[in-house]
């Protein structure tokens, strides 16, 4: 397996794991217009997993900046993703380690994220990777 940095050619594979995981299409030419425009800026990151020529796995992260204290930036880990043929095999954890690196290199000062409390084995995994739920409490709204 190869970490690596997200290309544009591996947005059809892309387009079909989120497939498999939510269930629904994403518009391809979509992904190829919003994949062109936030890799070019220094606040995204996108991580794939590749196993041989298969897109196996993916993250991305934002770096936001901040205003209080020391001002230090931080990341926000977004719409990770691992085929369910290649889960529990350290792949997720892969992934987060070098987006982490990357963050820290950056300057960030720490790595924030959300996802469904029915999520039982995601919630498991973040934790594995030492993120924690107990000190925070995070908050989503729908606006469409």
């Amino acid at each position: 397996m190869i970490i690596r940095q997200l290309i544009e050619e591996d947005i059809p594979q892309l387009e079909q794991l989120y497939k498999q995981f939510w269930g629904e299409e994403s518009c391809i030419e979509t992904m190829y217009k919003q994949f062109n425009k936030l890799h070019k800026k220094d606040s995204h990151i996108f991580i794939s997993a590749i196993e041989n020529t298969k897109l196996i796995g993916s993250v991305m992260g934002v770096i936001c900046e901040e205003l209080y204290g020391d001002c230090k930036p931080f990341l926000v880990l977004e719409n990770m993703i691992v085929d369910k043929n290649y889960r529990d095999k350290g792949i997720g954890k892969a992934l987060i380690t070098e987006l982490e690196k990357i963050a820290a290199k950056r300057g960030c000062s720490q790595v924030i994220l959300v996802t469904e409390r029915n999520r039982v084995d995601a919630v498991k995994f973040y934790e594995s990777a030492g993120y924690s739920s107990q000190t925070h409490l995070g908050f989503k709204k729908k606006l469409t």
